[in-house]
């Protein structure tokens, strides 16, 4: 199922205000150059400016490196074939994702935002519906509408 913002990463963190996107967008080599520093340093691992090309994590379009193929919480989210963490049982006392909101504690309440304001929706072939549950004689049953 898909949270409508999808400019919310898998993890909570928010690419709308990231600097890998913003650097995208707006083609800022200067920042491209800042990220990769501070990225590399935070994440242990060597990222180049020339990596830090980003529409978002769940956005159409190109992904860092990091984000698309490293990224432990974005790699744990495709494994179980979900959208963002919001949507895991398991979220609360995830120490994958602890370790995100260790250094991002704004996280957490976005996950709780997007799973609170999200009707169970699904989407297919670009189509969003709307899932109702219908419930009665012991039987539980789903429809969608649009």
């Amino acid at each position: 199922m898909k949270n409508t913002n999808q400019l919310i990463g898998c993890c909570g963190l928010n690419c709308e205000a990231c600097d890998a996107r913003i650097a995208t967008i707006t083609n800022d080599n200067t920042l491209r150059e800042k990220t990769a520093a501070l990225w590399t340093r935070l994440n242990g691992v060597t990222i180049t400016p020339d990596m830090i090309t980003c529409t978002g994590c769940r956005a159409e379009g190109a992904k860092t490196p990091f984000c698309d193929r490293l990224c432990p919480v974005h790699t744990c989210v495709r494994e179980k074939r979900l959208d963002t963490c919001a949507d895991c049982g398991q979220m609360d006392g995830c120490p994958t994702l602890g370790r995100i909101a260790a250094n991002s504690p704004f996280v957490l309440e976005n996950l709780k935002q997007l799973k609170q304001r999200k009707p169970d929706t699904m989407t297919v072939n670009d189509t969003e519906y709307t899932v109702i549950k219908l419930l009665g004689k012991g039987k539980g049953g789903y429809s969608y509408r649009t």
